[in-house]
């Protein structure tokens, strides 16, 4: 037909007035949206499968035939679609409705199409099975078709071929079990590499800490040297840390413990700490004084190393005879700023941009003071995982002001406060020699440990090289407190407490771990095994001491009820 025998006035001679042009753009929608369905039928790209209202095919479209490999006459009222299915799967998803209807619902067609008879909307991933007998994931979704009255008259079902997201969904998990096998690997790496490196930093500065205050003090001579040692051990101590700390933070095993902690005792501790610091370089700080107690939700521990590491900078990086001022704002209803000024030689907009980054000194390699250069980053991810931000304000030739902020909350219920330590014991002319056991197989832990013991004449020390001879030890010994070592030749720290815990001779012991295994993970996996305390080595002398005393405090009334529950 040529274009002016398909002019609509032609066909149409009334196609001129508003009555026929209403009628041509009718038969136009008419043909366009049969050529819609005409296309959607013999699509390709998608199967659509109708039947009637007991489930039997009668209409097989193109893209049917092309993923399952009938033909259309080899289907159309002669099977329904649930024979085309995995069984196992339609048989699966109808006990699934049976539990969840709490009615029995047939494995069969009825199980495909119950939701969509009650006039829901369903879709789902079955298996389809070829012609061929080969199978591959599908998802259809199944509508009910009604009549005018609301009567089913059949079922339309609209499948689409799943493989390829099933491909890439395999080998997302496989991706992802291949990087929680190496983040695994990781952290057992640095959990390993912790204690190897901490064990022997634990003789050095425990052996130094004695010798710092033993008797008779050492000359100023020994004590300059021992000074040293100190000095170069605990900051070799807080490299390890960090660079741990920083491993765990890039590996996403750090664990945070979020608790509303007041600012005002936080802000205490930080100037305590860095005072003496401060101090040797002439540098006066300045703290706020707490008008309103401030209480934010952070992890107590991070937080005071953020402040320290902003203040520790602060005192390094300032001027001979200058300041550092520490102020709190509220910066909106729910924020604090916590600001850490100084009157260094501040920074120029291209190094300001180089902050952050771990392992730039800003070209500070060469000068005289300490450091690795991811102590700010390391700031600057924990303030992060703490919900909080951190900023800076620089101008050459005046100074820096670093800030953090952290959420804001409320003042948390008064709680029954834990044993605090008691000042180290004197021996009273009545006093009860106490027995401690310590199983540890480092000879040099041990000499340390003895050392220590030594200056206390009101405890007796037990020792076991390893975890079957410590249990042994302490079933016939029954001493008031255990030190433990967790890597441990033959069974480990964690499986000797377990078996001391299971035993009633034993249950009431307290058991301290005492530990190079230092990463938050080893430590929380301690506690909850059931230490009573858990420290990690290096020994610090004083905290040491206290653990000890707290923990022989709370043994007396406990052994004194094993002893009256053993008579009776």
């Amino acid at each position: 037909m040529s274009k002016k025998t398909r002019d609509p006035a032609i066909l149409n001679p009334a196609a001129g007035t508003a009555e026929g042009i209403t009628e041509v753009r009718r038969q136009e929608a008419l043909l366009k949206t049969g050529a819609l369905q005409n296309a959607i039928l013999t699509s390709a790209n998608f199967s659509i499968i109708a039947t009637d209202e007991k489930g039997i095919i009668q209409l097989f479209n193109v893209g049917a035939e092309r993923m399952l490999g009938y033909l259309a006459a080899e289907v159309v009222n002669k099977i329904n679609p649930s024979d085309i299915h995995d069984p196992q799967e339609v048989m699966a998803r109808a006990q699934a409705l049976s539990l969840e209807l709490a009615t029995p619902i047939s494995p069969g067609f009825e199980a495909l199409a119950f939701k969509a008879s009650r006039g829901i909307e369903d879709s789902y991933e079955l298996t389809y099975i070829r012609k061929d007998g080969s199978r591959f994931p599908a998802i259809v979704s199944i509508t009910a078709l009604r009549d005018d009255y609301g009567d089913i008259l059949g079922y339309l079902l609209i499948g689409a071929d799943n493989s390829v997201r099933k491909q890439v969904e395999l080998e997302l998990h496989k991706a992802m079990a291949v990087a929680e096998k190496a983040n695994l690997a990781k952290s057992d790496f640095l959990s390993s590499m912790s204690h190897e490196l901490r064990t022997p930093l634990s003789a050095i500065l425990g052996f130094a800490q004695l010798m710092e205050s033993g008797s008779p003090l050492p000359t100023p001579s020994q004590k300059r040297s021992i000074d040293q040692i100190l000095q170069a051990g605990w900051y070799l101590l807080e490299l390890i840390n960090e660079i741990l700390d920083l491993a765990l933070i890039e590996s996403g095993k750090l664990s945070l413990s979020p608790e509303p902690i007041s600012l005002a005792e936080v802000m205490h501790e930080c100037q305590d700490m860095i005072e003496p610091q401060a101090q040797k370089r002439g540098i006066r700080v300045t703290f706020p004084q707490f008008e309103i107690r401030y209480f934010v939700k952070a992890d107590r521990t991070r937080v005071k190393q953020v402040l320290i590491n902003l203040l520790s900078n602060a005192v390094k990086y300032n001027k001979v005879g200058g300041t550092v001022v520490v102020d709190c704002t509220t910066s909106t209803a729910e924020r604090i700023r916590i600001s850490v000024k100084d009157t260094g030689e501040g920074l120029t907009p291209d190094k300001l941009t180089q902050l952050f980054q771990p392992f730039n000194r800003l070209g500070k390699e060469a000068g005289i003071e300490e450091g690795t250069g991811i102590g700010l980053m390391m700031s600057k991810r924990l303030v992060e995982l703490m919900g909080g931000v951190i900023g800076v304000k620089s101008t050459v030739g005046v100074g820096s002001v670093f800030w953090i902020e952290l959420n804001l909350t409320a003042e948390p219920q008064p709680a029954t406060a834990e044993p605090t330590a008691v000042a180290q014991a004197q021996v009273q002319a009545d006093a009860q020699l106490r027995t401690l056991l310590y199983v540890e197989d480092n000879p040099a832990n041990l000499m340390l440990v003895q050392d220590l013991i030594a200056r206390r004449p009101d405890i007796r020390l037990l020792s076991a090289a390893d975890g079957d001879r410590g249990i042994e030890i302490a079933r016939a010994a029954r001493p008031d407190v255990i030190l433990m070592d967790i890597n441990l030749p033959g069974i480990s720290g964690i499986q000797a407490l377990k078996i001391l815990r299971a035993d009633p001779a034993t249950a009431h012991i307290p058991v301290v771990a005492l530990s190079a295994n230092a990463i938050p993970r080893d430590i929380e996996k301690g506690l909850e095994a059931g230490f009573f305390r858990y420290l990690t080595k290096p020994i610090k002398v004083n905290q040491f001491m206290d653990t000890l005393d707290v923990a022989l405090k709370f043994a007396k009334p406990q052994s004194a009820r094993a002893n009256k529950e053993e008579k009776a």
